[in-house]
């Protein structure tokens, strides 16, 4: 990063998408500079993480006008896809310079490489190198391998450990590739798991079969992820474990139950 000075520049603008945006925006302010983001969909974890130092954009085109430097933490969509390009270009600042570490195809290279021959973009710097960015003026390509270090290797072990554990004990789900994330706060109470298809009137069902045993639900917390569902409900009362079997087995006879857990 001392190619291009971020210490000598006082604001940076930072595109937030990713929890990891929020701790950019931080270093950033670490640094002595100005910082503003834009994130539209901005989540309550990312938002706890966040400085309140850190300034609002209402819009994109806010951002782009106002920017000395812009990091880029966006996905890849229909919506995104080159969205830097020859018209969001002519909203910034001359010399800007923009850091691209999310996707390569968020950037329109022929409208880039423009930019950077005009000097309208100061330097571009990307972990997305191919042969036409290598052969821009004033690009700055770098080994996409930031997955791939020792430390990112080892702190993706001890996560996955951690949230598998959590899952074992508690039930709750983090960063599933296929199940919804779904979070209640564990307070020692007996536990009801359910994995079921995403129909109408499963969380009544079950409800249901808990409440004919005379239980209370202490919480519950219902996600989805397309056809399927998962069902997290705390019993409020002290259940007798000779009936905690009889309840597991009912609620494993309503039609679209796929399997269920006392914890």
């Amino acid at each position: 990063m001392s190619t291009i000075t971020l210490e000598k520049v006082k604001t940076i603008k930072t595109l937030n998408h990713i929890a990891q945006s929020a701790l950019i925006a931080n270093d950033a302010l670490g640094l002595d500079m100005d910082v503003i983001g834009f994130d539209p969909f901005i989540s309550v974890d990312t938002a706890w993480n966040l400085s309140r130092n850190v300034q609002r954009a209402m819009t994109i085109e806010q951002l782009f006008a106002e920017s000395d430097f812009i990091t880029v933490h966006v996905p890849l969509t229909d919506d995104t896809r080159e969205m830097f390009n020859e018209t969001a270009f002519s909203m910034m600042k001359p010399g800007v310079h923009i850091l691209n570490f999310s996707r390569g195809e968020l950037i329109n290279e022929e409208d880039m490489a423009a930019a950077l021959n005009s000097g309208k973009v100061g330097k571009y710097i990307t972990d997305f190198p191919n042969e036409n960015v290598l052969k821009m003026n004033n690009a700055i390509s770098i080994p996409h391998l930031g997955a791939s270090t020792t430390e990112s290797e080892e702190n993706c072990a001890i996560m996955a450990a951690r949230q598998l554990k959590e899952f074992l004990e508690t039930g709750n789900i983090k960063h599933s590739v296929n199940f919804p994330n779904a979070f209640l706060p564990y307070t020692g109470k007996q536990r009801l798991a359910a994995f079921h298809h995403n129909v109408p009137n499963m969380v009544g069902q079950i409800t249901s079969a808990i409440s004919d045993d005379h239980l209370n639900i202490a919480d519950m917390v219902n996600r989805s992820r397309g056809d399927y569902a998962y069902t997290l409900i705390d019993i409020d009362s002290e259940v007798n474990k000779k009936l905690v079997p009889g309840l597991e087995e009912k609620i494993k006879q309503i039609a679209g139950i796929i399997t269920v857990r006392v914890i």
